[in-house]
């Protein structure tokens, strides 16, 4: 039988997964990357990715016999770029996905790329995207050099030549996703040299061949294909199988973020929410929250988190109670999503009396977020009605997917091995991955009616300046109907 394997690049480790036609793991293996940080900057060295990629991908494929591999992807963190020579070696420190040394250079790049931006429907670049780290980078270097997001410098080792790039994992970098082209008038008035960018084509295209180099040192048999990959929010949305219009995949974690699929592009006057394109030509929107399951060990410092959901679940079940805390659960300073707000804090409305209602004001705060979120999407002309897949840390509690089900008042599906090395996987397989996402289970609503404390925590939002009006209005009126 057939088998492909997804290779996920993440933060603090690289993940590699052999998979089947039915979604069957046969083999997986992780390794993990160091980082450096200091204030705004974030690096990490990309040989490392490599090293740790080989050794990954030769204990994942060490039962899986040659001749059933046919293809392989690679996902990577979004925005994340470095500078290479023409042979592939790395000039610089990869500029990690969250580096904000480039903040200077902002307002230049939404200046002249502006018109872009708006017709992309984001509006404007943020300090930490990959064009403006892209000319920090390219100041005082010779001439030649490459850029290379962080799927780039992988590929290119598994093939032996230069690559394209795949449009997810270039839009950060100002690729302009409608014509499916770089915007060489914007870049060249930057000073982004025509010769420094890697051509694009959309995620699942073939790129090329393993050669023999990478097949010695990560076990990947030389000649298997190689798929142009996406970014790891992309690759986790394929594992997540939310793949048709008004499908969405919920990802609840240390943070919050949503991804879903629609025919047009959607555009956004708050620049929130912003599109990647998909590999059958559909968008692929979304935005990340600052709020999550992160503020879980923040603020219940050692506690048995399984234990206080089972003790949530005994104390309330699915019985309605308005006189229950809320917590908006920030992880840090400043909201993105489903609103922009530098300055917001997190807050909690009511006393919690013990740790299992702190518990809960956190859990039903993300909860109370993540329906904004489809408020908002909604706001925005987004289809919202189709299927719901939570993926994530969170649902490793029962009682928060019956909640979070409760709170949007609709069924909520768990998938099996839903992670974005298995969306790579999908990505490589093609056609050939309709059996690969396997439901876990749908948790049905319970019919617990959360609107009034849903509206307190709206008008909250809308009291401190946050939450703008009309988005504030429509998540009233939406819970009327």
């Amino acid at each position: 039988m057939s088998a492909w394997v997804g290779i996920d690049l993440g933060t603090q480790s690289v993940r590699a997964m052999a998979v089947d036609p039915e979604g069957r793991v046969l083999g997986a293996a992780v390794r993990p990357l160091t980082s450096r940080r200091d204030g705004v900057r974030h690096e990490q060295d990309p040989e490392e990715w490599w090293e740790a990629l080989a050794a990954a991908a030769q204990e994942a494929l060490r039962e899986v016999p040659a001749g059933r591999i046919e293809g392989v992807a690679v996902d990577a963190t979004s925005g994340t770029i470095l500078l290479t020579a023409p042979d592939g070696t790395p000039l610089t420190p990869a500029l990690m996905y969250d580096d904000r040394r480039a903040a200077e250079l902002v307002d230049r790049v939404n200046t002249v790329g502006g018109p872009v931006w708006e017709r992309l429907g984001y509006r404007r670049m943020q300090a930490n995207w990959a064009l403006p780290k892209l000319l920090w980078l390219l100041r005082d270097t010779p001439a030649g050099v490459r850029a290379a997001h962080q799927s780039d410098f992988i590929n290119r080792r598994l093939t032996g030549r230069e690559v394209a790039t795949d449009l997810s994992n270039a839009l950060k970098t100002g690729v302009d996703l409608i014509e499916e082209r770089w915007p060489s008038d914007v870049l060249s008035e930057l000073g982004v040299p025509a010769e420094a960018l890697p051509s694009v084509v959309r995620p699942g295209t073939r790129i090329g061949t393993v050669c023999a180099a990478a097949a010695r040192e990560t076990g990947i048999p030389q000649g298997t294909p190689v798929i142009a990959g996406t970014t790891d929010g992309c690759a986790a949305q394929l594992g997540a199988g939310a793949l048709t219009p008004g499908s969405w995949n919920s990802v609840l974690g240390t943070t919050l973020v949503l991804k879903g699929v629609t025919r047009e592009l959607v555009h956004d006057p708050l620049g929130v929410v912003y599109s990647h394109r998909a590999p059958d030509g559909s968008w692929l929107p979304g935005g990340a929250s600052s709020t999550g399951a992160g503020v879980l060990s923040r603020d219940l410092p050692g506690r048995d988190l399984d234990a206080l959901s089972a003790a949530a679940t005994a104390r309330y079940g699915a019985k309605k109670d308005d006189t229950l805390p809320t917590t908006y659960p920030l992880v840090s300073r400043g909201e993105r999503f489903p609103f922009a707000a530098p300055d917001a804090e997190a807050f909690t409305l009511g006393k919690p009396a013990d740790d299992v209602e702190r518990y809960v004001a956190i859990l039903r705060g993300a909860a109370f977020v993540e329906r904004l979120c489809f408020d908002y999407l909604d706001l925005l002309g987004a289809p919202v009605d189709g299927e719901i897949v939570l993926t994530g840390g969170a649902t490793r509690s029962a009682y928060w997917n019956r909640l979070r089900a409760d709170v949007l008042g609709r069924p909520v599906t768990l998938r099996e091995n839903a992670e974005p090395a298995l969306g790579t996987a999908v990505l490589a397989a093609g056609e050939a991955s309709a059996g690969m996402i396997r439901t876990r289970e749908i948790v049905e609503p319970s019919g617990a009616d959360l609107r009034e404390p849903y509206l307190r925590f709206v008008a909250a939002l809308e009291e401190r300046g946050w939450l703008p009006e009309p988005a504030a209005a429509h998540a009233r009126e939406r819970s009327d109907r």
